[in-house]
């Protein structure tokens, strides 16, 4: 498994994408696709929109993710 898999699955994450970026559960990494769960949807100058299910996302199309920090950690 890779080190960053370790460090973020099943983490609230934010996967920047260059038009928007999402917030959620990175659930799982099948192949080259990122599945989010419990997922908002993050456009500039928008309030943050609820997603029902889960979100795939191609990782070539991802510019960076964020790790969010938690208070348990």
């Amino acid at each position: 498994m890779f080190a960053w898999r370790r460090t973020a699955l099943r983490k609230r994450v934010v996967v920047n994408l260059p038009d928007k970026a999402f917030s959620g559960v990175l659930w799982a990494k099948r192949g080259p696709l990122l599945v989010l769960r419990d997922v908002e949807l993050l456009e500039a100058g928008r309030q943050p929109q609820r997603v029902d299910g889960e979100i795939v996302i191609e990782r070539s199309k991802v510019e960076f993710m964020q790790v969010l920090a938690t208070g348990g950690d």
